[in-house]
């Protein structure tokens, strides 16, 4: 299993719509488990499962690691593909609407953790929108960087934070001196929308 795998495929975006999909990764992520281990986690016929574990596999999102013979029958064990998924929004057209509500979703959920560790926050559908397309403008930081961060975050001698320093370190090794200011630019617009949900 890789430490980190960023996705950028509309199609995985879609195949995460779904909340059972994202379940069994979210599963899958922490051990290796058979359809009927997840069905009766998920209180789900293993028929549904399957059906949901065969678009995962082919989307790239979990992977088969062993088989078992059970009588007549061979018994696939799944993973999730890594542990930890950074999804790259891209531009929003050639995203898709799917992958926007998927953005959009995630954004809401980290506001919801942000209200209930303290922070005073009051917004809307129009604002968690603005959020997406800023984040959409960050992602776009210089060439090659994809591949930079799956290269770090595969380094087995690196904690997480020091993986999370290291990415940090790569994109401003990475950046021409306009990629730089650019992203300035992008991160102080970024902090103006999140202050402009606090509540006074």
């Amino acid at each position: 299993m890789k430490k980190l795998k960023v996705v950028k495929d509309s199609e995985a975006f879609r195949l995460l719509a779904d909340e059972t999909r994202r379940k069994i990764v979210q599963i899958l992520r922490l051990k290796e488990m058979n359809v009927s281990q997840l069905a009766s986690d998920l209180n789900l016929t293993p028929q549904a499962v399957y059906h949901h574990v065969k678009k995962l596999v082919k989307g790239g999102l979990i992977e088969v690691t062993r088989e078992e013979r059970c009588g007549h029958l061979i018994e696939s064990y799944y993973r999730a593909t890594a542990e930890l998924f950074s999804f790259s929004y891209g531009k929003a057209s050639a995203a898709g609407a799917r992958s926007r509500e998927l953005a959009k979703e995630e954004i809401t959920n980290v506001l919801k953790a942000l209200k209930k560790v303290g922070f005073n926050l009051e917004y809307d559908e129009a604002q968690i929108s603005q959020l997406v397309d800023a984040r959409i403008k960050q992602e776009k930081c210089c060439k090659n960087v994809d591949e930079l961060i799956e290269s770090i975050y595969e380094m087995d001698d690196l904690d997480l934070f020091a993986k999370e320093t290291a990415v940090s370190f790569a994109k401003n090794l990475a950046m021409s001196e306009k990629e730089f200011s650019n992203d300035h630019e992008k991160r102080k617009n970024f902090r103006k929308l999140l202050i402009s949900l606090t509540k006074k």
